[in-house]
């Protein structure tokens, strides 16, 4: 019995032992963290997302604050040029018929602010004083006003909507609409030299070439809201100022950016591009 209690006493030691190892070996493998660290743990903490918020944007002005008048600008090839409808120009401007403009002039392209009205002056208190007879004169004979002497063409005449009635500007085929390019208008092959008549009664009030990428160029005012233009012409027949109607020559075709000849028409209402073949008569072929 003695020797049963001395055997059994370094086996319970043993026992322990080995449980204690086994404790110890399963700590190293999986470690335990506190509270305080999985807070700051790099596998707890949230990392700045790689995307940032999206910043607004700047809004391009496609349309300058001013334009410098060069020589041979008009105002209706300005406000072709960007767009605009040339009445709007002319009362941002202050500018009147017959609607000179010179080189070195800043035109406006944007509506100016509004004037903050003045505050009314102060009136001071008036004395009264008895009203004395003013002698009379014998009535001054008005003089015959002498009509001024002016270089100027007179404005357009315009056009009645009513009466507007639109034409091929020439023969040919239409290579590409409104809807297909980026420009506005079509564009009408031919040969080199053909002629080029006024899709509609009106005076012209550009012909030039000052806008960039449209050749020799002639811009017909047909009343307030409409406007044509002619461009890639060889030669113009035409100038600033004059009356033309509907079907009169005013220009030979000439060539296109790709060399090859063409007819770029367009129609604009209110300083707007519009579609030509919304307006040109139906072609049977």
């Amino acid at each position: 019995m003695r020797l049963v209690r001395r055997l059994a006493v370094p086996r319970c030691l043993v026992l322990a032992a080995a449980l204690m190892t086994a404790a110890c070996g399963g700590t190293a493998r999986a470690p335990v963290l506190s509270r305080e660290d999985a807070r700051t743990s790099p596998a707890t903490v949230s990392q700045p997302s790689s995307r940032t918020p999206a910043q607004p944007q700047s809004q391009q002005q496609e349309v300058p604050a001013q334009h410098v008048v060069v020589r041979g600008d008009t105002l209706f090839s300005i406000a072709w040029r960007y767009g605009l409808d040339w009445r709007d120009v002319a009362a941002w401007n202050g500018i009147r018929a017959p609607y000179v403009i010179v080189p070195g002039q800043r035109i406006h392209l944007r509506r100016p602010p509004a004037v903050a009205a003045a505050p009314p002056a102060q009136t001071r208190p008036q004395v009264t004083q008895p009203a004395q007879p003013a002698p009379q004169k014998p009535p001054a004979q008005a003089r015959p006003q002498q009509p001024q002497q002016t270089q100027q063409q007179s404005p357009p005449r315009p056009v009645a909507s009513a009466e507007l009635r639109w034409q091929w500007p020439t023969q040919g085929q239409v290579l590409r609409s409104s809807s297909l390019t980026s420009r506005n208008g079509v564009d009408i092959s031919g040969t080199r030299g053909q002629s080029i008549v006024a899709a509609a009664p009106g005076a012209v009030v550009y012909s030039g070439t000052g806008l960039r990428g449209y050749g020799r160029l002639i811009i017909i005012k047909h009343n307030d809201s409409w406007l044509s233009a002619y461009a890639h012409n060889d030669q113009l027949l035409v100038k600033e100022g004059d009356q033309v109607q509907a079907g009169q020559p005013i220009a030979t075709m000439g060539l296109g950016n790709d060399g090859r000849p063409v007819l770029h028409f367009e129609i604009r209402k209110d300083g707007k591009p519009v579609n030509p073949l919304d307006y040109l008569p139906k072609r049977s072929s």
